[in-house]
């Protein structure tokens, strides 16, 4: 069956945009003047490394964004961590009828396009944990090999 009308997103809300840098040397100026150019009437900002699960900046945009709206961001790794992290945030927003419009990824969920990508990048993701359940198994046995450790402590 061909995809109707209905079935195309379509955004008639709010472009909200989210900007993170990683340390106070970093400028949010470049991804800023994107996210204007993109049409962006409202912004959420993080001063601080993605690797950190307390964003402030993301969490309000998360609270703040409805059905309808859009994200942008100037690159997707804005949104996370790692894949994972990411793949999460980007499936929260699209299954809340949120588009996510990534500018130099050229990334927008509203696309046939789009959502292949969001997929490929869970295929990436998944791979992502696989490959680290591998690793974690292969670390516990080379540990059990070697004996019980005291962890530096004395005896």
């Amino acid at each position: 069956m061909g995809r109707g009308i209905s079935e195309t997103a379509v955004s008639t809300g709010t472009r909200v945009g989210y900007t993170r840098v990683s340390t106070v040397a970093q400028t949010l100026d470049q991804q800023n003047e994107a996210l204007e150019a993109a049409g962006v009437s409202k912004t959420f900002s993080d001063i601080m490394s993605g690797a950190r699960d307390d964003r402030p900046g993301l969490a309000a945009l998360m609270d703040y964004v409805r059905s309808g709206d859009t994200v942008v961001v100037w690159k997707l790794d804005r949104l996370g961590r790692n894949m994972i992290h990411i793949l999460q945030t980007v499936k929260d927003l699209t299954g809340r009828g949120i588009t996510l419009i990534s500018i130099t990824d050229g990334i927008d969920s509203s696309t046939a396009a789009g959502r292949m990508m969001i997929g490929v990048l869970g295929s990436l993701a998944e791979y992502e944990r696989e490959l680290t359940k591998e690793r974690t198994a292969l670390q516990r046995a080379a540990a059990r090999l070697r004996g019980p450790s005291s962890g530096g402590l004395a005896r």
